[in-house]
């Protein structure tokens, strides 16, 4: 791995722009395949090198899926965890696919046996093939029939798994013309994702009812227009705190988004933060005065605690991360990175359960190290870091971060810190 030095030590404001949202675009890929938008205009007009890796790699697993039939075709999904098993759905819904997947080594350790399980159950009795590899290759052969229109899955480990099967849920009733429904086993983490599944289908056109666990697509209408794309809440976040220190903007900040790490906007006030109206359309600004600790829930927005964290460790005040477990589960163990991060810049960790507080330094290191393990979010908090304190960073990996924000050293050389390798 390559090792990038981040100086900040002489920042100027700048009006900074994120991505367009990848949670957004990989539910807007499906739709735009199954009700015959393809391709997405705002995908072809966004640069590629600014389109995040993952969907890049949806976009090329469903255009295999839009090939004619017949033969057996291979899809790379490299590490991403959602274009896969979102991917996986699509495939084993579509009558003549017969694919094999492979991935990285960390996505095949990554959990995935609910939702092939959950496809198995549904679909395995008219004919579905799904065979796991070692973890690699995965085969999917699709059945040309289905049997009772439902998908049960358990909603403890992932959301991922049911926004998975709500889409090829609508996949199926454009098919076949019936109601499929999935039914969740269990409470349900990160709920904010599968809402914004259903978000996104209800913009599509169709028809989703919700009633306790269960989420049925019973009808659809094709809309007047193609919905509009907003900007990446995962990757504002860095931004924003970002435009804070320096006293510049954020763009494509749709406050109306879905997204579940739109929770940052509220979940800096209380550490004195607050997030306000820039001069142009969908612009916002940052501003306050730090003056306590945070308090946040993997439960809610798991992909945002990394950067909470990081402005934990500029805080007066203790911060607590709860229902972390889920963190060792994402393209790293982010729960250990995390920790990693608080010892480098100085500060001190404690775990209990499921609740890990962070204890700020009493004063800042002169300079500090990191790692990312190849994981783009434990990337982008580091160096989040560095400019949050004004502390020197020597990242190693920094590479990564084109899994999600290809721009993003661009974004930061705007606001004047300098990258050297």
């Amino acid at each position: 791995m390559s090792q990038i030095h981040v100086d900040s030590s002489q920042l100027t404001p700048a009006a900074l722009t994120p991505p367009i949202s990848k949670s957004d675009a990989q539910r807007a890929l499906v739709l735009a395949h199954l009700t015959g938008t393809w391709p997405l205009p705002v995908l072809q007009e966004e640069p590629e090198d600014f389109l995040a890796v993952d969907v890049r790699v949806l976009t090329r697993g469903i255009n295999t899926l839009r090939q004619p039939p017949g033969t057996v075709r291979d899809v790379d999904c490299a590490d991403g965890g959602a274009p896969f098993r979102i991917f996986v759905t699509q495939a084993a819904v579509t009558p003549g696919t017969h694919v094999r997947i492979t991935g990285t080594p960390r996505l095949g350790e990554r959990p995935h046996g609910p939702l092939f399980e959950s496809l198995r159950e549904a679909l395995g009795p008219s004919g579905l093939v799904l065979k796991e590899g070692n973890p690699w290759p995965v085969e999917i052969k699709a059945p040309d029939r289905t049997g009772e229109p439902v998908f049960r899955v358990p909603g403890a480990q992932s959301s991922q798994y049911a926004s998975s099967l709500l889409l090829g849920c609508a996949a199926l009733y454009l098919r076949e013309r019936r109601p499929w429904r999935v039914e969740i086993v269990g409470p349900l983490t990160s709920a904010g994702y599968l809402e914004l599944t259903v978000s996104w289908l209800r913009r599509f056109g169709f028809t989703v009812r919700d009633q306790e666990g269960r989420f049925e697509v019973t009808d659809y209408r094709a809309p007047e227009r193609t919905p509009a794309m907003p900007g990446d809440w995962s990757s504002l976040g860095y931004l924003l705190l970002i435009s804070w220190r320096t006293g510049g903007s954020v763009e494509r900040a749709d406050l109306d988004s879905a997204h579940p790490d739109q929770a940052l906007v509220r979940l800096v006030e209380r550490a004195g933060l607050k997030a306000v109206p820039g001069t142009g359309p969908n612009t916002l600004r940052m501003t306050g005065t730090a003056r306590d600790g945070l308090v946040a829930s993997g439960t809610e927005c798991p992909d945002l605690l990394p950067t909470l964290a990081a402005l934990a460790l500029v805080l007066p005040r203790p911060s607590t991360l709860t229902d972390v477990g889920v963190l060792r589960l994402k393209e790293s163990d982010r729960l250990e990175g995390i920790r990693t991060l608080v010892s480098a810049f100085g500060g001190t960790t404690h775990l209990e359960g499921e609740t890990l507080t962070i204890h700020p330094p009493t004063s800042h290191p002169q300079r500090f190290s990191m790692d990312s393990r190849g994981d783009h979010r434990l990337a982008m908090v580091a160096a989040t870091l560095s400019v949050l304190s004004g502390v020197p960073l020597s990242l190693t990996g920094p590479e990564c971060v084109e899994k999600s924000f290809p721009g993003f050293w661009r974004q930061l050389e705007r606001t004047g810190v300098r990258l050297t390798s």
